[in-house]
């Protein structure tokens, strides 16, 4: 089913929202400087990764066997320099053997584990890519009408992207540096723990320039993925609305908004990077003066025989292999800080709530009564939009709603379809109340038909059966001739196989609109709903669609909303909304004799009588 647009003005006042125009630069950097719970997305990260207990055990079993490799090389290398200096016996045509098979095995492990870490990602991402569409999908229309359509994607393509490199490519490098730190500082205390000991002193400058540039890191990462949003919801409503852009001559104004926030972006970025890439410069200094430590300190211990040459250059090697994974672990930091922050911003729409669809089933009946009594709504507590609205609707008969814009008169086709729940009053179907209806329930017996036509990049066939699955070819076929669709048919290329590329561009606004009324014919609701449906096309245009439109409303519950007053002058009721509330009823003949808000509405179109 298609979003629709909130009455009142609201719709607009929402998107207008979306891109918080209210919030001064301040409010938006300080917002976007607070760091959510980094630790509890860890947590539901670690969550993930337990569903892929055999990738992840296959992953660490490479890791650990490939890190024990790496450990036991330089050992070797120690004892082949001891055999050339004559300090140890044995064979050194062995050891150098040893040495070269150890170093292989330890190249096969590094290739093992790039290919199982790049298989874990995929499926874990992908798991969470179909969770996130799954919610994305359950949502209720609310979070939609609230949230820029740009954002929404750029969570469900750039954040689940950054979480995938992640996983492939800092994970492994992860676990391979924790566990090579752990084994080369045992091996380094065996050796020699007065050498090992000095050689660790130079971690706490190292954990001390990492906790200084970590925050850093951590708050401007997270402002450049909440920009990298906005920036996609520019995009995507200068796609959308490029016309409007373009008719308006607002690209200048348009292009200028995009450069403010690609600049903040590009701001944001540079400060993430910054911060990131000086932590390999700053560690390779701080390795550095580790190595001036292992070289003098070394030296005399050799000469006073507390340990062999060879000693000194397993150390040093020892030494590069336990600054490396520090150095790794600090690059890498800006990337799993952005990993997070992405994987927040996912959680965070997994965490929202579903659509409720609890509920009985709506009792099916041949025809369908509605009734609204005493119904208030407001999209926000303390701004009603709906005061007191009572109107029943006879079963199998027409009801249109008009009234100026904002008069709330989609806003009733919202709540009748629950795609908001009301405030206050009841909603009937058959003197069911509506609230307590599932709402696929109550769905799967409405059909609509919106001012802006909604087809898909499908075949003909795959748009008409969208709310009947169950159609067959024949009943398809009978619902285009109905809608007046059986000329548009001869014409397609493939017939019902025919695809609709760019959701329908190939075909002109008229020939969409037949066809979204060809979808409610085969649909076959009890209870339809026309929502400004010939608004968008040409008077001639008008009159086919009207009379597709009468055709499909024929012995059914029917609710229409129009400007055009020619539509609906055949209904059996018309509702007169001003401000959300009713202010006339009647048939076109007795409100025009009343000479109310009817009559001035419809001299102003027919008459030419000043607004």
């Amino acid at each position: 089913m298609s979003t629709l647009n909130t009455g009142s003005g609201e719709k607009e006042r929402k998107l207008a929202e979306r891109n918080i125009p209210g919030m001064n630069s301040r409010e938006r950097f300080v917002e976007a400087q607070h760091a959510k719970n980094a630790g509890e997305t860890l947590k539901r990260i670690a969550a993930c990764f337990g569903r892929e207990k055999a990738g992840v055990a296959a992953m660490l079993l490479a890791v650990v066997f490939g890190t024990l490799c790496g450990i036991l090389a330089p050992s070797l290398q120690s004892s082949a320099i001891d055999l050339i200096a004559g300090t140890r016996e044995g064979s050194f045509l062995r050891t150098l053997l040893l040495m070269l098979f150890v170093y292989l095995l330890y190249s096969i492990s590094q290739l093992i584990q790039g290919l199982l870490s790049a298989k874990l990602s995929q499926r874990i991402v992908g798991r969470m890519r179909t969770e996130l569409f799954g919610k994305l999908v359950d949502l209720p229309v609310s979070y939609m009408d609230t949230h820029s359509h740009g954002d929404v994607m750029s969570r469900m393509t750039n954040d689940i992207e950054n979480l995938s490199t992640t996983i492939s490519q800092s994970l492994p490098s992860l676990f391979s540096g924790v566990l090579t730190i752990i084994g080369t500082v045992a091996v380094m205390l065996w050796y020699c723990w007065q050498l090992a000991l000095l050689s660790c002193a130079t971690v706490i400058l190292t954990l001390l320039a990492t906790k200084i540039l970590s925050g850093k890191v951590r708050r401007f990462s997270r402002k450049r993925q909440m920009l990298l949003g906005r920036l996609n919801g520019t995009v995507e409503e200068m796609i959308s609305g490029y016309r409007t852009v373009v008719a308006y001559n607002h690209q200048d104004i348009t292009a200028e908004e995009f450069c403010r926030t690609a600049d903040s972006l590009t701001e944001a970025g540079i400060k993430t990077d910054i911060f990131s890439g000086v932590m390999g410069p700053i560690m390779n200094c701080i390795g550095n003066i580790g190595f001036v430590i292992i070289a003098a300190f070394g030296g005399y211990f050799s000469i006073h025989g507390l340990i062999s040459v060879g000693v000194i250059s397993a150390f040093i090697v020892y030494a590069r292999q336990f600054s490396r994974p520090i150095n790794e672990l600090a690059q890498i930091y800006g990337q799993l800080q952005t990993a997070v922050a992405g994987a927040e911003r996912v959680f965070e729409v997994l965490d929202e709530a579903a659509e409720d669809e609890s509920g009985e089933e709506l009792a099916e009946e041949k025809s369908m009564a509605i009734t609204f009594q005493n119904v208030h709504f407001s999209y926000e507590p303390d701004r009603p939009v709906i005061h007191d609205f009572t109107l029943t609707v006879p079963p199998g008969k027409k009801v249109a709603l008009v009234g100026a814009t904002g008069s709330g008169k989609t806003t009733m086709v919202n709540l009748l379809m629950r795609f908001y729940d009301i405030d206050s009053g009841e909603i009937l179907i058959n003197g069911q109340n509506l609230g307590e209806v599932s709402r696929p329930s109550l769905r799967r017996n409405v059909a609509i038909v919106l001012q802006d036509t909604v087809l898909f990049s499908d075949t003909v066939r795959s748009n008409l059966k969208y709310g009947n699955e169950a159609a067959t070819d024949a009943q398809l076929e009978e619902a285009l001739n109905r809608s007046g669709c059986a000329g548009l048919l001869r014409e397609l290329p493939q017939g019902l196989d025919t695809v609709l590329t760019g959701a329908g561009e190939n075909l002109s606004q008229g020939q969409r609109q037949l066809l979204a009324i060809a979808r409610a014919f085969a649909a076959d609701p009890k209870i339809l709903i026309l929502d400004e449906a010939t608004s968008n096309v040409d008077t001639r245009t008008e009159k086919t669609i009207q009379d597709a439109m009468q055709r499909v409303m024929k012995n059914r519950t029917s609710v229409i909303i129009a400007h055009r007053l020619s539509t609906i002058r055949d209904s059996d009721i018309i509702v007169v909304m001003d401000q959300g509330r009713i202010v006339e009823t009647g048939s076109h003949e007795e409100l025009l004799a009343a000479k109310g808000r009817y009559y001035e509405l419809y001299m102003t179109q027919y008459a030419g009588i000043a607004t």
